[in-house]
């Protein structure tokens, strides 16, 4: 007896050395790991992902940016019966317990320790959860474990259950790039929170377990026995809701479906250009902030741009034929709709053309095609009227064509992507806010913006700087200019005998009917008189970089090489009275709390302003025709001599303290000058299809190059300078004859007839300092210091010149 008491005794001893050496040990383990805890505190000013949203100048919706949907929301604005189907399906307990459940987590243990499976049941908690969301990795061990149960703890004793029963609800992960319940409502459901139905909600809770493979669109079915037999019939056996109430929502079928923010505003080369511009800014990081970004952007305009886009340039199409089906695919002949459809995968939808692949041509000519989504289409014969030809002259079974919608309801017609490309800029002239930009056909088809990237060549669209420039040397609309051959020998012994669109010449003219007329050797030798260097000195000032003006005389031709958002900005120069205003598209951007972290001021054209001689201030530093910050000052011009009178009356600014006022960019009596000759171009120049707008304030030039690769309009009109190009992105012809006013002028006019709705006509008169005067049988405003220098231009020097006269002009 006294043996087993000694050995009860050292049994009992040893016992008590292996507790405290376990106590020791796991508060080791505890101070070991609870010194490593992060900061809970940082939940409380925790940022979560939210997209960045992109709105036109009215606030309608124009592009959603971010690698998450989430829409941040508080626990005051979550319905009970949804906070019930969340914890009857994670912790019936969370309200209960101090944050751990010891039973779950010692099953969890006992799992780990006697299974190979190193993916068990764990019984975590929601604030278990919310330390593993925020702190932790997803790694399945007994380290992480111990962690989470302490970071638990800790969160527990010192934020509130709300406060963390909120923190889960906006991070979990919902699928479908959904964060948060939130965003989960509005992705799966289209609905605010507390617009649910209760077999909505019971299918969000369900969803968290398996976002990605249970969520109600990639797998409905494992999601509803989610929703039926884990989340409602729990709410039912904890009381939430009584058994009748659970059968009821158990009966409704699963409709949840894709709702994307809606978008209001279609402008994708907008928002990708606003997108590009706040990374600039902000940085990377910026895409997920919740910032709201509201654009100078008018969404009728826009609109109207998109429009008119589209329809000029399959008018221009169709002028030029049928070119073929996109491809050919060969076919089974027994092969079904859901079999021609999946030729389809891949290939986008581009400005309401949808793809369609044959299924076959039917004996009246008609044929019939199969669309992406697996719908046949019956196609009459009149649907290829365009072509000239019917649906079966033209396809066969395997073709894979264009379908869009025609005008009557119910009406398609086969179409197909142009080969020509446009694009159109519309800036507020007085301040060069953007107001409608669109880079091409289709983003969807070429993400590559036309407006901003593309450089072309703009023809005889560039000659009314090359006009303004010689308005700055004396000439005016009435100098006479002879329009007869000529050519230049450069040192080289190579020639240029530059000609007339169309040939021909009209002897001496004046320049307002040369302009009028678009003729080139007219501009040739007015550039020659006033040397190459000071035009493009003084051209510059409109806001181009000089180094991309040619050195020589094609510059009068329009051979510089320039993107159409550079041009529109020039053209508004003449607008708004000779002010060079900075193209810019961001108004305003805010954070997700509302709180104004930019707003723009613009500098803001002032006609009666102080003209500075007629010289600008510094030319701002440019990327792709958006101001980014003041370079070197260019080198003015020098002013005229002789004047013997200012040019205007200097008035002093407006009084707001905050008003910025454009530099000046020419004298204001050139732009008025040049207004009045660009208006004569629409009422009986090579731009009088524009007439039909009814305006008298319209006006401006067509441009054309070599071969018709390039085709162009850009012009002006109450507040607005609007620009239009067209061309092929591989620079071949655009065809015969299709000159600024058959390809470009068109699109022009169908936005501008949208763009100038209802807005006052602008006055075009002329400023102080001019005279008006008869000179060569015209009437004429004529700068006051120019009218004791009037004298014809003597033409007779623009002969051809001897070798000793010779330069380089290439």
């Amino acid at each position: 007896m006294p043996r087993f008491r000694r050995w009860l005794g050292w049994i009992l001893a040893g016992f008590v050395v292996l507790a405290l050496l376990g106590l020791v040990a796991a508060g080791g383990v505890y101070y070991t790991l609870s010194s490593r805890l992060p900061d809970v505190q940082s939940l409380r000013q925790v940022e979560m992902q939210e997209p960045m949203y992109v709105y036109a100048s009215d606030g309608r919706l124009m592009a959603v940016y971010g690698q998450a949907r989430r829409y941040p929301i508080q626990m005051s604005d979550v319905p009970e019966r949804l906070k019930q189907a969340f914890l009857a399906t994670e912790d019936a307990r969370f309200y209960e317990h101090g944050g751990v459940d010891y039973k779950g987590i010692a099953r969890a243990v006992w799992l780990l320790a006697t299974t190979d499976d190193k993916r068990v049941p764990g019984g975590s908690t929601i604030t278990q959860q919310v330390a593993r969301q925020f702190f932790l990795s997803s790694e399945y061990s007994y380290t992480r474990k111990l962690n989470e149960i302490l970071l638990a703890r800790k969160i527990e004793s010192e934020l509130s259950k709300d406060e963390i029963f909120e923190l889960y609800l906006n991070k979990s992960f919902f699928g479908n790039r959904a964060y948060g319940v939130g965003a989960a409502a509005e992705y799966y459901y289209g609905k605010k929170l507390g617009e649910l139905s209760l077999d909505e909600m019971a299918s969000l809770a369900g969803i968290p377990k398996f976002p990605s493979s249970g969520n109600p669109i990639s797998n409905p079915e494992r999601a509803r026995e989610r929703r039926d037999y884990y989340v409602l019939q729990r709410m039912a056996d904890l009381g939430f809701i009584s058994q009748a109430e659970a059968d009821a929502a158990k009966a409704v079928p699963m409709h949840a479906k894709p709702h994307e923010p809606p978008v209001e505003v279609y402008a994708p080369y907008v928002a990708e250009l606003v997108r590009q511009e706040m990374i600039a800014r902000y940085g990377g990081e910026v895409l997920d902030k919740g910032y709201r970004v509201t654009t100078t952007i008018d969404a009728n305009l826009q609109q109207a741009a998109d429009v008119a886009v589209r329809d000029g340039l399959i008018l221009y199409d169709h002028r030029h034929g049928w070119h073929g089906v996109e491809q050919h695919v060969d076919v089974a002949a027994d092969a079904d709709a859901a079999t021609l459809a999946g030729h389809l995968s891949g290939i986008v939808t581009q400005s309401g053309l949808r793809p369609a692949i044959v299924s076959a041509t039917l004996p009246d000519g008609g044929a019939k095609v199969v669309l992406s989504d697996r719908s046949e289409l019956s196609l009459p014969a009149a649907a290829t009227r365009w072509a000239n030809k019917t649906p079966a002259a033209l396809l066969k079974r395997g073709d894979i064509v264009r379908v869009r919608a025609g005008e009557k309801d119910g009406e398609w017609i086969i179409d197909q992507i142009p080969r020509g490309q446009s694009a159109l800029v519309s800036l507020d002239a007085n301040n060069g806010a953007l107001r409608a930009m669109v880079g091409g056909f289709s983003f969807a088809g070429n993400k590559f913006n036309r407006a901003t990237q593309a450089r072309r060549q703009p023809g005889s669209s560039f000659k009314p700087f090359v006009y303004a420039a010689a308005f700055e040397k004396g000439f005016n609309p009435a100098s006479i200019v002879l329009d007869a051959p000529v050519v230049f020998r450069d040192r080289r012994g190579k020639t240029w005998s530059p000609q007339n669109d169309g040939g021909g010449f009209k002897g001496p003219m004046r320049l307002r009917e040369a302009l009028v007329q678009s003729r080139n050797l007219v501009s040739v030798r007015l550039l020659d008189a006033i040397g190459v260097d000071f035009a493009r000195q003084y051209i510059a000032q409109f806001g181009f970089d000089q180094a991309e003006l040619p050195p020589n005389l094609s510059m009068s031709l329009g051979t510089a090489s320039l993107t159409p958002l550079s041009v529109a900005r020039g053209y508004a120069v003449f607008a708004n009275g000779g002010s060079r205003v900075d193209p810019w598209i961001i108004d305003e951007v805010r954070d997700r709390d509302g709180t104004v972290l930019f707003k723009e001021n613009p500098a803001v054209a002032c006609r009666t302003c102080a003209t500075n001689g007629g010289n600008a201030a510094p030319v701002s530093q440019v990327v792709d025709g958006f101001n980014f910050g003041a370079a070197a000052p260019a080198q003015p011009p020098k002013p005229v001599s002789g004047a013997e009178k200012p040019a205007a009356q200097i008035i002093p600014a407006p009084t707001a303290t905050d008003a910025k006022i454009a530099p000046r960019a020419i004298d204001e009596r050139t732009a008025y000058q040049l207004v009045s000759m660009m208006r004569d171009v629409v009422q009986r120049g090579t731009g009088t299809a524009a007439k039909v707008l009814g305006r008298e304030d319209v006006g401006g030039k067509t441009g054309s190059t070599n071969d018709h690769r390039d085709a162009w309009f850009s012009g002006f009109g109450g507040p607005l300078a609007t620009t239009v190009w067209v061309g092929r992105d591989d620079f071949k012809s655009l065809g015969y004859r299709e000159y600024g006013g058959k390809a470009a002028l068109p699109i022009w006019i169908d936005y501008m007839r949208v763009a100038l709705k209802d807005a006052p006509i602008t006055a075009n008169d002329p400023p102080d300092g001019m005279t008006q005067a008869t000179i060569n049988g015209a009437v004429e405003w004529v700068k006051n210091e120019d009218m004791d220098r009037l004298q014809d231009y003597d033409y007779g020097l623009q002969d051809q010149q001897a070798d000793d006269k010779a330069f380089d002009i290439f």
